[in-house]
């Protein structure tokens, strides 16, 4: 099973070094006032992980939330 972890993590690997080696375009993102020019795949990558962690924040509150409406009955 470990074989399998570790194929699967270089195959991750291996996939996101081709996508980020052929998305190298720059682009200039704006938000307010603030702008900045990346490449493309810094980009996707970083919106990837911004949903990670959101998501699981979003998670961990409700999973909170619904643990302690179950320990206080009203």
């Amino acid at each position: 099973m470990r074989v399998i972890y570790i194929v699967l993590s270089v195959l991750l690997v291996v996939i996101v070094l081709l996508f980020s080696l052929q998305n190298r375009a720059a682009v200039t993102v704006l938000f307010l006032n603030w702008s900045a020019t990346l490449p493309v795949a810094i980009l996707v990558i970083a919106a990837y992980f911004l949903g990670m962690v959101s998501g699981g924040s979003v998670v961990a509150f409700l999973r909170r939330s619904l643990q302690d409406a179950i320990k206080k009955p009203e």
